[in-house]
């Protein structure tokens, strides 16, 4: 199929974008170049989105590693050494050959990203997805912290719940980045998501939202959600290594002056501390993020 399904072009041809979007999509393509292959190397950090094969609920989730723990090993194939963490809700997918995933790496220091879309098989180190889509992002709405240390950390049993308790609602109101899994028919995507503290607005232990910034004009993600509802969050905190995965459903409002909101409703939480072994420098917020009043 080609970059955009009719989830996109319907969002697209609502907000009448759809010649801008035809000019950016040219950059999507199935090769890693060598610069792409290069960054990848350098990352401690992979973020990856999936539905689990068992219940369907779409996550989000994290793996880390000494960098080159993910690489590409072909023009069109990247490799992991590794997995998710025992209990991490996407331990199944990860298992099971052909599931459709999205990845996102993304880099702090340098405020680059690159996401890779395709189809993982498992391997005896840990998996290698098959890709599909290769494309960069830019660094709007992307906070910079200029370094990182590698820390011994042991990850915390993981917590589940139906909601959000009083601790994590409060981790979500004060951050300014996340990470959003989304799926359609023949595919899944990982997108980035950031913003000043207080972006992401906590209405209740199950319901959130946020604002869709003005980005690219591709609408992966919310064309992803115009076909189907279904969503993961991440949000991970950046001193501790906690990582907050949530999934649900997610709908996007559109208001008369062209302005978007992405309302999320909670059907599952995992909460887990220390999962992620970096401790990042305090952020540098964008000057492209709007003033959250």
């Amino acid at each position: 199929m080609g970059i955009y399904h009719v989830g996109s072009r319907t969002v697209q041809d609502r907000l009448g974008v759809r010649e801008a979007a035809d000019h950016v999509g040219r950059a999507v393509g199935r090769g890693i170049k060598p610069v792409a292959a290069a960054f990848l190397e350098l990352q401690p950090l992979l973020v990856l989105g999936a539905a689990d094969p068992g219940t369907g609920g779409v996550w989000a989730s994290p793996l880390t590693g000494t960098p080159g723990f993910v690489r590409a090993t072909g023009p069109h194939r990247m490799s992991v050494v590794g997995g998710v963490l025992p209990g991490d809700p996407l331990a199944g997918a990860l298992a099971t050959d052909g599931t459709h995933v999205g990845t996102i790496a993304l880099d702090p220091r340098t405020r680059r990203r690159m996401r890779l879309n395709g189809r993982l098989h498992p391997t005896p180190r840990g998996f290698a997805v098959e890709a599909d889509q290769v494309f960069s992002n830019c660094p709007r709405y992307l906070q910079r912290r200029r370094s990182y240390e590698t820390v011994d950390r042991t990850p915390g049993e993981v917590r589940r719940g139906t909601g959000l308790t009083a601790a994590q609602q409060d981790l979500v109101a004060a951050a300014d980045t996340f990470f959003l899994a989304t799926v359609h028919a023949h595919g899944a995507d990982v997108s980035h998501r950031g913003g000043n503290p207080g972006f992401v607005r906590v209405l209740s232990p199950r319901e959130l939202l946020w604002r869709d910034y003005p980005g690219n004009s591709m609408f992966l993600t919310l064309g992803n959600l115009a076909a189907d509802p279904r969503a993961g969050l991440l949000f991970l905190d950046w001193t501790s290594g906690a990582a907050l995965q949530l999934t649900g459903e997610a709908r996007t409002e559109f208001g008369a002056d062209g302005e978007r909101r992405v309302r999320f409703t909670v059907t599952r939480v995992a909460a887990t501390g220390g999962a992620v072994p970096l401790r990042w420098a305090p952020p540098e917020y964008s000057p492209a993020n709007p003033w959250v009043p």
